[in-house]
């Protein structure tokens, strides 16, 4: 469980305004009728007046005519009936509330427990929802109904307060308001019918309502009151910088266990840490053997006391160890805990004695640590513990002693067996073997028996051992009468030997089921987080999260993920039989929409066929995870749920990742698409824009040229310059379309047996007039066999190799060409003389729109090398370039030979 920061009461509700949260003001008293309604009423009728929009969401008039008369003038949200065994209830209707969405909603006792079928079991959790749609809520409470005085009360009146609050929602409250009045003016107001009808007044009189215990009711109250404005005085102190003794932090820690009296040990921590404003911890020391052996009425009790400290505010600490001392103490020094309340349940000396007392422990080694001790009697340790019957118990109770199961007296008839045998055997030879040995033998079946059975077989079959040991071999024979007194130190020593090596039998069982249980359960844990660590696709790894936590758990796993329109969508079910209807799914929307978890076994929509958690992460909740336990019993284990939890983080952590890589991706795409186009516009601007210039500049000389003012010769040059940009803009659209090609995937090789000589020799009668004046080497080798190619793409490859080459050299500086075979593949290579390229650079060349920063004023698109690449890989080929010895670049390409050769090359050496 993470550990959250505690805050003094101003902090936590500016930490509430500053998330847009309502504010809770609570109308408190010491008991029922001092007039909390009336003065909530009396509030709400004040800011009506004010212009603020107030309406009543339930209040409780009790057939009370005034307040009924301060109700009447207040807007009401009508409530919803509730059908609870054949009579009509009526409960604040939530969800017309929140549609209302009033600036102040007023809500009657706080404390109230819903009826069956409602959303949340209590109606504090409607008011924590509503708070978090940001409605302001006035309501009532009574003193009596609070967590931490639960015991305290029933201490006082002798009545146990069944509704209760946890005390954060006072803490989280905006303003509490203390309604108080005199004890004789209270028993006026019961005397009166004010309060109860006439019979129930008077039966109140005499219980709860006397007037020592409406005095202690109201102390209490005026006691929370009073420390609440203390903490807020020291509170403005602080903030404020007022000088003042500030105590030292304190740390509270309270050892809980499945016993009901940790209850109140639990409520007395969390009174301790709230008087001086400390952290407080829970901790519950599992004892290693206990663990497998406990029943599930004690499961069902320590998860209660969880539950309790949880909501209370402590934070949750689970240990293992066989010396719940040691394990305290340890956790206490780790922790810098300063305070530790342990109970201590009436038991005799005789049992600490043999035992040993884990109280008596813990203070003997505190070292300088207060410990604070809480007598328990044996009825608050012991009441509401008795273990209670499951259905399946119920039933083998039921069906009676002769359908029980056969083999549990198995191990008795096997005992009885091995002690008629070892006697067959032993009793020819007795006169040899002696006592000693032969109460040695018999000891073999009391040790196979706890070995295979445990202990209560192994006592049962030394205490066999005994009488057959004693009756046969132990003189006088053939009676139970010995002789020699000697012997009964040994009949000892026999059953003690049985009832250790069973008792050491049986708890090396139960560690060894334990140590299986932890190993399959961290075993799950590995192998979800190992499977799902290694896929990158999300219907795998909600298929992953699916079985694992369906086969683990034991249950029917669905996986609900938002789809576009943020609703949530079934995207995996790990059975067949889907019990996702439209109740079950409401269910799941709700633990979407408020990050919390509901369903089956919790106190928010508990009628439905599942349990749901939320997905949540940093980010927000990502799905929700939904499980119907094949096992009605499981979502009430402790551990199962805690590892339903782990399974839930790894599985929001996973899918999150999936999610934020595909955001990675697209934003990637985005920013290489804004590359891209920058890069494209810019190319655009200069590489249209300077041939069409060329051309413009061309036509309008040659258009204007009315009185024949150019010659032959000039008129000749002007159309060449049109030419030449022409071709400029053609093979810069070819640039553009192929490329576009290249990446839609719609380029399509239309291969034949190409000769590389002839592609050269046409690629260069293609450029032309950009050759002239340029020395040119071309070197072929020899008898080259044909390649299968695209001919026109492969020439289009050397044209744009070309090209660069001439771009970025000097003019008048060497192009040479060279083709020939390495192995099975035909490499051409062209290299030019200028200015190399940086090794970090080399591998850059080939990427869309990448230029070489160059003193030479080169223009192109930045295409024409990874249009080379793509038509290259392509036909299975690759290219590369590299600094040459002569300064400049030497680009190759080389593509694969067909084991089907079509002739030689023959020889070709030119020079231009």
């Amino acid at each position: 469980m993470t550990k959250e920061k505690r805050l003094d009461p101003d902090e936590l509700l500016a930490s509430l305004e500053d998330e847009g949260l309502g504010k809770l003001t609570i109308f408190l008293g010491a008991a029922a009728g001092v007039g909390k309604t009336y003065a909530m009423l009396e509030a709400a009728g004040e800011k009506l007046l004010e212009g603020l929009d107030v309406v009543v969401g339930l209040v409780e008039t009790h057939g009370r005519a005034d307040t009924e008369a301060m109700l009447a003038g207040l807007p009401v949200v009508p409530t919803r009936p509730h059908d609870y065994k054949g009579k009509i209830f009526y409960e604040m209707d939530l969800d017309a509330i929140l549609v209302r969405c009033p600036q102040i909603v007023l809500v009657d006792e706080l404390a109230h427990s819903n009826f069956k079928g409602s959303r949340h079991k209590k109606r504090y959790m409607d008011v924590q929802e509503l708070l978090a749609a940001g409605i302001n809520v006035y309501t009532t409470l009574n003193i009596q109904h609070l967590e931490t005085l639960n015991d305290i009360v029933a201490q006082i009146t002798g009545v146990t307060v069944r509704e209760t609050v946890p005390d954060r929602i006072l803490e989280t409250a905006s303003q509490i308001k203390l309604i108080d009045i005199p004890p004789e003016e209270l028993i006026q107001r019961l005397n009166d019918g004010k309060v109860y009808g006439a019979g129930q007044a008077t039966e109140a009189l005499k219980r709860f309502f006397r007037p020592g215990n409406i005095n202690a009711l109201r102390e209490l109250a005026l006691r929370y009151t009073a420390q609440r404005v203390d903490r807020q005085l020291e509170c403005y102190m602080r903030i404020h910088g007022i000088a003042g003794p500030w105590p030292i932090g304190e740390k509270v820690l309270v050892c809980i266990s499945a016993s009901p009296f940790s209850a109140k040990l639990i409520r007395i921590a969390k009174r301790m840490a709230t008087s001086q404003n400390a952290e407080w911890l829970a901790v519950h020391v599992e004892r290693t053997l206990h663990r497998l052996s406990r029943n599930e009425a004690e499961r069902d009790s320590l998860a209660k006391n969880l539950r309790l400290a949880e909501t209370l505010g402590a934070e949750i600490i689970g240990l293992t160890g066989d010396n719940i001392a040691e394990e305290i103490l340890e956790l206490a020094i780790k922790r810098n805990v300063s305070q530790i309340i342990i109970g201590k349940p009436e038991h005799t000396r005789f049992r600490n004695i043999i035992y040993g007392s884990v109280v008596d422990k813990v203070i003997r080694h505190s070292h300088g640590i207060s410990i604070h001790v809480i007598p328990g009697s044996q009825q608050e340790t012991e009441q509401g513990y008795q273990p209670q019957p499951t259905a399946q118990k119920v039933k083998e109770i039921a069906k009676g002693p002769r359908q029980q199961p056969f083999r549990a007296i198995i191990p008795y008839i096997v005992s009885v067996t091995m002690m008629i045998l070892m006697t067959l055997i032993i009793t020819p030879i007795s006169s040899f073997l002696g006592a000693v040995n032969i109460s040695m033998l018999f000891l073999l079946p009391v040790l196979l028996s706890a070995a295979r059975w445990g202990r209560f077989a192994a006592v049962i079959t030394a205490a066999m051992g005994v009488i057959t040991f004693d009756f046969f071999f132990v003189p006088p024979i053939f009676t139970f009468t010995v002789a020699d007194i000697r012997y009964l130190l040994s009949f000892a020593i026999f059953m003690l030997v049985g009832l250790i090596t069973g008792t050491l039998s049986a708890r090396l069982k139960k560690q060894i089921n334990y140590s299986r249980q932890r190993v399959s359960r961290v075993s799950a844990l590995y192998s979800l987080s190992r499977d799902i660590a290694a896929v990158d696709k999300l219907d795998a790894v909600l298929e992953s999260i699916a079985n694992n936590v369906a086969s683990t758990l034991e249950g029917q796993v669905v996986l609900l993920l938002p789809n576009e329109n943020a609703q949530l969508v079934l995207q995996k079910n790990s059975g067949s039989n889907n019990f996702l209807d439209e109740s079950e799914l409401a269910v799941a929307t709700w633990v979407f929409e408020k990050g919390q978890k509901a369903g089956k076994g919790t106190e928010t929509l508990g009628g439905a066929a599942a349990l749901y958690l939320p997905l949540s992460t940093e980010q927000g909740a990502q799905g929700v995870l939904g499980i119907c336990f094949n096992n009605t019993e499981a979502q009430f284990d402790p551990e199962r749920v805690r590892l339903l939890e782990a399974f839930v983080g790894l599985a929001a952590m996973a899918i999150n990742r999936i999610k934020l890589a595909e955001q990675a991706r697209q934003a990637l795409t985005l920013v290489e698409s804004e590359r891209l186009r920058t890069a494209l516009f810019n190319s655009l601007s200069h590489d249209l824009r300077t041939p069409l210039s060329s051309i413009i500049g061309a036509v309008t000389g040659l258009l204007e040229d009315q009185f024949v003012v150019y010659s032959p010769e000039a008129q000749k040059d002007l159309l060449q310059i049109i030419l030449q940009g022409a071709e400029r803009m053609n093979r810069f659209v070819s640039n553009l379309l192929d490329m576009a090609r290249l990446e839609s995937g719609m380029l399509k090789l239309k291969k034949d047996w190409c000769d590389l000589q002839d592609i050269i020799g046409v690629a260069v009668n293609r450029l032309g007039d950009l050759l002239t004046n340029r020395p040119l080497e071309i070197n072929v080798q020899p008898n080259l066999p044909l390649v299968q190619g695209d001919y026109i793409l492969i020439e289009q490859v050397l044209i744009n190799l070309l090209d660069n080459a001439l771009k970025y050299s000097d003019q008048g500086s060497k192009i040479v060409v060279t083709t020939q075979q390495r192995g099975k593949q035909l490499e051409t290579a062209v290299a030019n003389q200028g200015e190399g390229i940086p090794d970090t650079d080399l591998s850059k060349v080939f990427d869309k729109f990448y230029r070489l920063n160059s003193p030479l004023q080169v223009s192109g698109t930045g295409l024409g090398l990874a249009i080379c690449k793509g038509i290259i890989e392509a036909h299975g080929g690759e290219i590369w370039a590299k600094n040459n010895k002569l300064g400049g670049v030497t680009i190759t390409f080389s593509l694969p030979l067909s084991h089907k050769s079509m002739g030689r090359v023959p020889v070709m050496n030119e020079g231009v």
